[in-house]
């Protein structure tokens, strides 16, 4: 599949257009953002490892009945997927109080919940994320309510599938984020990425942080961490 003109450029991936009207080109980088990008800097090997996970993961999704946008892995930092509308709605799977959760109920890290929690977050042009339900969402033409509905099923399955794949490796899901769109013949699937980018990992035993909280928090040995769930998903 030939790459062609770029078609728009992320924080961590860059869209090109192909000669297939139907799919474009996601090139991951090796830049790390944070904080709507405001921290910023390059991490070498980041973009093959998140690839190549999310790769991984979607296959896994596929093959438990997950629609998703991949289509093939085309290199380490490229892959072939479906093009897709995306929703301007960040799905938010919890299965531990952390991060913004717990700074908005004023809970350590680490709180146990007593069950799964789905957000829906709406995000702005500026690439800031608010809080909604589906009311707002409905209300704002944003989705219908049985397409929320139908996300909902499919982030509640995705999040069994994931915690468990994780827990035999040693490594608690604590939350992730997903995104969901329709592709050209108007069928709803999962798109962007499933990496240490995009969730929020704890090794099982010593609770240490294997994802982009590392960045954050300007601890050390980013790209290690990276490095250790792909050693750990993939076998390598």
């Amino acid at each position: 599949m030939k790459k062609l003109h770029q078609l728009y450029d992320g924080q961590a991936k860059t869209v090109f257009a192909t000669d297939d009207p139907n799919a474009v080109i996601l090139s991951f980088k090796d830049e790390a953002t944070a904080y709507g990008g405001l921290k910023r800097a390059h991490i070498d090997g980041k973009g093959a490892m998140c690839n190549r996970i999310s790769n991984h993961l979607m296959r896994l999704l596929e093959e438990n009945g997950i629609p998703t946008h991949y289509m093939e892995e085309i290199s380490d930092t490229d892959t072939l997927v479906k093009k897709v509308r995306l929703l301007p709605i960040a799905v938010i799977c919890r299965n531990v109080s952390a991060g913004t959760l717990s700074s908005r109920l004023g809970v350590p890290d680490g709180t146990p919940l007593r069950e799964k929690i789905v957000e829906f977050h709406y995000r702005g042009a500026d690439l800031s994320d608010r809080l909604v339900n589906e009311y707002h969402i409905s209300a704002m033409g944003w989705a219908t309510r049985p397409v929320l509905a139908q996300i909902t099923a499919m982030a509640e399955k995705i999040n069994e599938i994931l915690t468990r794949t994780y827990k035999a490796c040693g490594v608690e899901l604590i939350d992730f984020g997903l995104e969901f769109g329709f592709t050209v013949d108007g069928m709803l699937v999962l798109g962007d990425e499933i990496s240490p980018d995009t969730c929020r990992l704890w090794d099982s035993s010593t609770h240490e942080k294997l994802d982009k909280d590392r960045f954050r928090m300007d601890m050390e040995e980013v790209a290690e961490a990276y490095q250790e769930i792909g050693r750990r998903l993939l076998g390598e």
